[in-house]
């Protein structure tokens, strides 16, 4: 497995700067027990880091899945020194369609936070920003990040997705896990 690093802004009730408001987020998404979202979703969890395109370095940092950027990149370091400057946020590593169970993974100062379903272009979470697919999950199937807490699952919902919704572009995902940093970003959260 290619473990890959991020860093994303927060989306909760104290953090939710520049976008829907938490309770107005929480009433249209009807994910009455989230009390946190950490996602790759563009919308909810911004991308921070700053990649330089005409440096051949910062090229090599920047993961490419198929022929889409991903906004992940190799390492932590790149990640860290890249962003943009913020008191709270997201220091990610995460695996794209992992092989095998991971939240019995350890990754030193890091937490397993579960998995997202992310749509091919690595914008969208189809778990926590598409208004739902209430005949492949329900709200109360995600953990309180707004992800599945279990490989199995989220193998099965991506399977089902397609299926039930062919023509919906966000149900064509991939399954990614995210360890979150236990302190680097968490700023006043801790």
């Amino acid at each position: 497995m290619i473990f890959l690093h991020a860093a994303r802004g927060t989306y909760d009730g104290t953090h939710s700067e520049n976008r829907l408001t938490w309770d107005g987020y929480i009433e249209w998404s009807q994910l009455t027990h989230v009390r946190e979202i950490v996602s790759l979703d563009y919308m909810l969890n911004e991308d921070l880091v700053q990649p330089d395109y005409d440096d051949a370095y910062d090229w090599e940092q920047i993961h490419v899945f198929g022929l889409m950027q991903t906004g992940l990149y190799t390492t932590r370091e790149y990640v860290l020194r890249r962003m943009t400057q913020t008191d709270v946020f997201n220091v990610l590593t995460v695996v794209i369609e992992p092989n095998q169970e991971c939240r019995n993974i350890e990754i030193e100062d890091y937490d397993f936070m579960g998995y997202d379903l992310v749509d091919q272009d690595f914008g969208n979470s189809a778990l926590t920003n598409c208004g739902g697919f209430a005949e492949t999950f329900q709200p109360d199937d995600l953990n309180d990040k707004g992800l599945f807490d279990s490989y199995n699952t989220a193998f099965d919902v991506k399977q089902r997705l397609l299926i039930n919704n062919p023509n919906e572009f966000h149900a064509d995902t991939n399954v990614i896990a995210i360890w979150r940093h236990r302190t680097i970003g968490r700023g006043s959260l801790l």
